[in-house]
């Protein structure tokens, strides 16, 4: 034990330029992840309604401006997501990087200081290019951002006195995060993959070199710029099916519950502002602690396939356990179901975890060949931003309107994403990224289903092709 302790702390302490890279890309992800959480706690406090007068309008149109002023977000995030791709191509990640931190500066500087037409309109400026700084994060920073805003606003809906500076301080306090990743980033050289693809090998070298700690000639830093390379030689199609399974990603309802998690307690019997955002804290914490143990642990050994059709599955049955409860039990108070209601809750963000909420930024990746990877990507999360739109903009008025039905259709959802992964994404878990793209091009159904659990009593003893030649 002790040696193999030692083991790691001598890989950490060789490797620290590799480490102190990647927590300073991702810390572009903690403010993605704050930006995700913010907007719901702040809407829900009677200090931000009093203040842009929402109290004196009627529910559905408290409802309809609370849509807005969540979904004109994904504007921002849509169109981001299209520019990402040329921009991170054409002058480097490092540089787009470091301009989205200086844009988020000025963006939340704005929003802390103005009123609500500017907030919105700094707040999509923001967005746009925080979804450049999704592109190198991970599913840990989001979780870790969103953790930490939504108990920032239980804070401030306890401690600080209902007034401005209740509700601006959370967007004061997202300039932390966009400092850091300025600072970090600044010390970080190029990445080696863009220096290939443009032709500066011997830049890409060094690159590799400094964040291994090796020197240029190193056979494990030659090793690497050639294998960087051979992937750019060939020329390959874009497989179509990661837009399809990058819809996913907005549908199931997790998106609901990020941004109106606190009037989703509230529909469950929870009366005061504090209860509510103390509710929302803890999913943000489930969710978070999740997070590690799926990634730690979970998608390598159950494989990509099977997180996502096991988390749809049970992501969908607790969505319908809540449409069922809600619909039985409409305006009743807090009773003993509502506390199986909220479990309920909390398990879904546990199963959205597990399979919907970071496995398919890991499929999505690895589908697309490298030199086409950016585009693929920023078209992806560009549909993502779209449905992300879409449930933003229609969850208010949903849960005004059909209350339970809400939630039956994210249940339905959720079974009809796990039945798409079940049919016509096969496993990519142990191949190499540049033979995967050879899963997608022949009997993609048949393979998909050999992969899928208990998918051999569709295809009887019908062969795919075999294993070596993918």
């Amino acid at each position: 034990m002790a040696a193999t302790v030692k083991r790691e702390l001598q890989d950490i302490i060789q490797y620290r330029n590799a480490y102190f890279l990647a927590f300073s890309a991702t810390t572009g992800y903690v403010c993605f992840g704050w930006e995700i959480g913010l907007i719901g706690g702040v809407i829900a406090l009677p200090s931000f309604q009093e203040y842009f007068g929402l109290l004196s309008e009627s529910a559905s149109a408290r409802a309809s401006t609370s849509a807005n002023i969540v979904s004109v977000l994904q504007g921002g995030g849509f169109f981001g997501a299209l520019f990402s791709s040329y921009f991170g191509s054409r002058f480097g990640r490092k540089p787009v990087l470091l301009a989205s931190a200086v844009i988020y500066l000025i963006g939340s500087i704005i929003q802390s200081t103005a009123g609500i037409g500017i907030v919105l309109g700094c707040r999509i400026e923001s967005f746009v290019f925080l979804t450049f700084l999704r592109r190198y994060g991970s599913g840990f920073d989001v979780s870790f951002g969103a953790t930490c805003i939504v108990w920032v606003n239980y804070s401030v809906s306890l401690n600080i006195s209902p007034g401005q500076m209740q509700w601006r301080l959370p967007f004061i306090l997202q300039i932390i995060p966009g400092a850091l990743l300025l600072f970090c980033m600044f010390f970080q050289p190029e990445s080696p993959r863009w220096l290939v693809e443009h032709g500066r090998y011997e830049e890409a070298a060094a690159a590799l070199a400094y964040i291994a700690r090796k020197d240029q000639d190193d056979d494990a830093v030659v090793l690497t710029l050639n294998e960087i390379r051979a992937d750019f030689i060939g020329k390959h199609r874009l497989p179509l099916l990661t837009q399809f399974r990058k819809m996913g990603d907005s549908g199931p309802g997790t998106n609901a519950i990020n941004y109106y998690a606190p009037e989703i307690f509230a529909g469950l019997g929870f009366s005061s502002i504090s209860s509510t955002l103390f509710a929302t804290g803890i999913y943000g914490v489930v969710k978070f602690i999740m997070t590690l143990i799926t990634l730690a642990f979970i998608i390598e050994s159950w494989g990509r396939k099977r997180s996502l059709i096991y988390g749809g599955l049970a992501q969908g049955t607790m969505m319908l356990w809540i449409g069922g409860y809600s619909g039985a039990h409409p305006n009743q108070g807090i009773v003993p179901g509502t506390y199986v209601s909220i479990v309920a809750i909390y398990l879904f963000g546990v199963f959205f975890c597990i399979g919907w909420g970071f496995t398919p930024l890991i499929l999505g990746s690895e589908i697309a060949p490298g030199h086409l990877r950016t585009a693929a990507m920023s078209l992806a999360t560009a549909v993502t931003w779209l449905f992300t739109y879409v449930i933003a903009q229609i969850t208010p008025i949903m849960l005004d309107r059909i209350t339970y039905g809400t939630y039956l259709v994210f249940g339905v959802a959720s079974f009809i994403m796990a039945a798409w992964v079940y049919i016509f994404i096969p496993e990519t878990t142990g191949y190499p990224l540049e033979d995967i793209k050879y899963l997608f091009e022949k009997d993609i159904i048949v393979r998909s289903l050999e992969d899928a659990p208990g998918g051999k009593i569709f295809i009887g003893k019908r062969p795919c092709c075999p294993r070596g030649e993918a």
